[in-house]
């Protein structure tokens, strides 16, 4: 776990379980379906119903459970769940709580969406993705994105960055 800016912290699975779970002053967006999506809503096969309300994104207290695999495609990225991480991030911060982005292994999703949020926020440099991306990675080296939340991010750049 590392912190990436003042109170926003990127890590793996192993974190949360050790350092952040059963710590109220921490707020966590857990962008992993296996196990945390799966264990909020409870569901036993393949998926959830794509009809469930919480089909891409649950809440849970202080934790936003995302629906994201870790895939190759950026197709498998919905806008909807980067949007809501944004979000939460930005709500959570502005209280002063401390926020932890994980994944599984705290290297693709997770580093994905706290280098758009530091992008967003103006807190990398934002002209490109490049050079976002080698701003973020001189700060978390671990990142190393899949193809496709790093595909999603490229596709998706300028209006994220124009937006805000």
């Amino acid at each position: 776990m590392r912190e990436v800016a003042p109170n926003l912290f990127v890590g793996n699975a192993e974190d949360f379980e050790t350092n952040v779970r059963h710590d109220d002053a921490w707020a966590v967006v857990q962008a992993c379906k296996e196990p945390y999506h799966r264990n909020a809503l409870g569901y036993t096969g393949r998926a959830v119903d794509k009809t469930h309300p919480e089909y891409l994104i649950a809440r849970r207290g202080n934790r936003l459970i995302l629906n994201m695999v870790d895939a190759d495609n950026p197709a498998y990225i919905p806008k909807e769940i980067v949007d809501a991480a944004l979000h939460f991030i930005k709500e959570n911060l502005g209280t002063g709580k401390k926020i932890l982005v994980h994944c599984n292994q705290g290297a693709s999703r997770s580093a994905g969406l706290a280098l758009l949020y530091l992008a967003v926020s103006g807190q990398l440099p934002n002209a490109t993705f490049a050079e976002a991306e080698k701003a973020f990675t001189a700060i978390y080296p671990p990142c190393a994105m899949a193809g496709g939340i790093r595909g999603f991010l490229v596709q998706n750049w300028n209006t994220y960055i124009k937006a805000n």
